[in-house]
């Protein structure tokens, strides 16, 4: 098995919109991924096996030395593979090569081993105001 990883690669609307709701269990969404990355993202990593789309991660900035890692997905069979820490490396590496000092992440509690363990992200103090 061999997974390819590509800094701001070609992606397909309908395959990241079919992975976002296996990863976030909903119904697919007409979201339009390319003018979403392309308004407000640094970069995103997409994960291929052969060409199947098995991965994909956005990462938001402020425009200066701060990046955001946002919608880290993988699909069901090859979760726990080591493809979601791949992806936010690559994409912690890309962010690195814009010029930013700080990566940023929010997650659910049942995230926190993957991101503290497996992605090395340190505990801080922040801040969350619902809208």
């Amino acid at each position: 098995m061999t997974i390819t990883y590509e800094w701001r690669g070609g992606f397909d609307d309908e395959a990241v919109n079919a992975l976002h709701a296996e990863s976030f269990d909903h119904p697919p969404l007409p979201i339009d991924w390319r003018a979403r990355t392309r308004q407000h993202s640094l970069g995103w990593v997409c994960a291929r096996q052969d060409r199947r789309l098995v991965g994909f991660v956005n990462v938001a900035w402020d425009g200066g030395v701060h990046a955001f890692i946002l919608d880290t997905m993988v699909t069901g069979d090859l979760r726990r593979a080591g493809v979601g820490t791949e992806l936010v490396a690559t994409a912690a590496r890309g962010a690195r090569a814009a010029g930013c000092e700080w990566l940023h992440v929010d997650f659910d509690d049942h995230l926190q081993a993957f991101y503290f363990e497996a992605c090395g992200f340190k505990r801080t103090d922040a801040g969350l105001l619902a809208l």
